[in-house]
């Protein structure tokens, strides 16, 4: 497979496996195709701070983004998720596929800091495709800001 974000690994010289696992419609079965546990599938989130103004925000898969904790780290009062096509436009990546890896704007990135030292993985620019990576070295190459902006995710009961 090539595409812009394996090329972005190897040109940022990240060694990376990538991981073929077809169509999944959630998170466990994600986890479950990729041969990981749920926090290791890192959701990549992208976050708008203004006009033209974006951010990946990196959250291990059993976690949700603490919008008080980012925004505080961020220094700002307001932030919001764009829509799918808004999202495609400042990454060229369909949701579900996003990766700060190849993005059409190298956007900042902030990591939680729950992912350090883990093999995590990551989207890869297109649908059923996955990349697994070492996460402290994923963060140093992309200069991520590492900080705790996750809170657990609420299960329904």
């Amino acid at each position: 497979m090539s595409g812009r974000a394996v090329e972005a690994l190897e040109n940022a010289g990240v060694a990376h496996r990538v991981v073929n696992h077809g169509p999944v419609r959630s998170l466990a079965e994600a986890a479950a195709a990729r041969g990981v546990e749920i926090p290791d599938v890192v959701k990549t989130i992208v976050v708008r701070r203004g006009e033209g103004d974006y951010l990946f925000v990196l959250v291990p898969g059993d976690r949700v983004i603490s919008w008080p904790k980012l925004r505080t780290l961020l220094g700002v009062s307001r932030l919001s998720m764009p829509d799918a096509a808004t999202a495609f436009d400042a990454t060229g990546y369909e949701r579900g596929t996003i990766t700060p890896f190849g993005s059409l704007v190298p956007w900042p990135v902030v990591a939680d800091e729950r992912m350090a030292g883990r093999e995590i993985t990551l989207g890869a620019g297109e649908h059923g495709v996955a990349v697994a990576v070492d996460a402290d070295t994923a963060v140093r190459a992309l200069g991520a800001t590492v900080a705790d902006v996750s809170d657990p995710e609420q299960s329904e009961s």
